[in-house]
């Protein structure tokens, strides 16, 4: 995975770490919207056969998805946060 590198001439350290904390917290929220909006079997059974299993593969797939790129943002702010501190300590 490519990071920022906080330098002199590119965005603050600070500027970074806060306009990644902010995607983290929007896809926390997503994560929480998307939990209260999963498949329920009675909205499927209607459509027969495997409908609702397959609904809540899907589901499931999605939010793996979503929580994958999470882990992603929150790894570059850890690294983020790294540079900063070893800025901070020269």
């Amino acid at each position: 995975m490519v990071v920022p590198t906080v330098h002199l001439n590119g965005t603050s350290g600070q500027d970074l770490l806060d306009q990644n904390k902010e995607v983290a917290g929007y896809l926390r929220v997503g994560l929480t919207a998307m939990f209260e909006a999963a498949p329920n079997a009675r909205d499927y059974y209607v459509q027969g056969g495997n409908a609702y299993r397959e609904a809540r593969r899907e589901y499931v797939d999605r939010c793996e998805r979503v929580k994958a790129v999470l882990a992603e943002v929150d790894a570059i702010i850890e690294k983020i946060e790294e540079q900063v501190e070893a800025r901070r300590r020269k």
